[in-house]
């Protein structure tokens, strides 16, 4: 039986790279499984769209290079959904007008907040935070 899962990662790659690989992962595992997953990445965790950090994750990481970018780019083609909070884009300063510059393309990436969070989690059969 299909279930939906949300699915939100948050940690700071720069302080447990495992965990955020961890969480792509095991998201990537639930959509190719046939779930429906809901992906939100907030915090400094919207950093693991940037072509940089996905880049250069995987050796702090444990994995073989490549393959933080393959989770990603395979949960863009997989995934119900990925969203990123904007407020915490605008952190790392990054908005819609500079975006292409730093963030991985080659997927729809919906831009929103807190009220997207609540409503995907109230909507999931599964919750899972990284």
């Amino acid at each position: 039986m299909a279930r939906t899962y949300f699915v939100m990662i948050t940690t700071d790659p720069e302080i447990d790279p495992r965990k955020c690989v961890v969480g792509m992962a095991c998201a990537l595992q639930a959509a190719k499984k046939g779930h429906e997953v809901n992906l939100f990445f907030a915090s400094h965790a919207v950093r693991l769209l940037q072509s940089a950090v996905i880049d250069e994750i995987d050796s702090r990481a444990g994995e073989q290079p490549g393959t933080a970018r393959n989770f990603l780019e395979s949960l863009g083609a997989n995934a119900a959904s990925m969203h990123c909070s904007a407020g915490s884009q605008a952190v790392a300063g990054i908005t819609l007008d500079n975006a292409e510059q730093w963030l991985v393309g080659g997927f729809e990436l919906q831009w929103s907040g807190p009220s997207t969070v609540i409503e995907l989690s109230d909507h999931a059969d599964v919750v899972l935070s990284f």
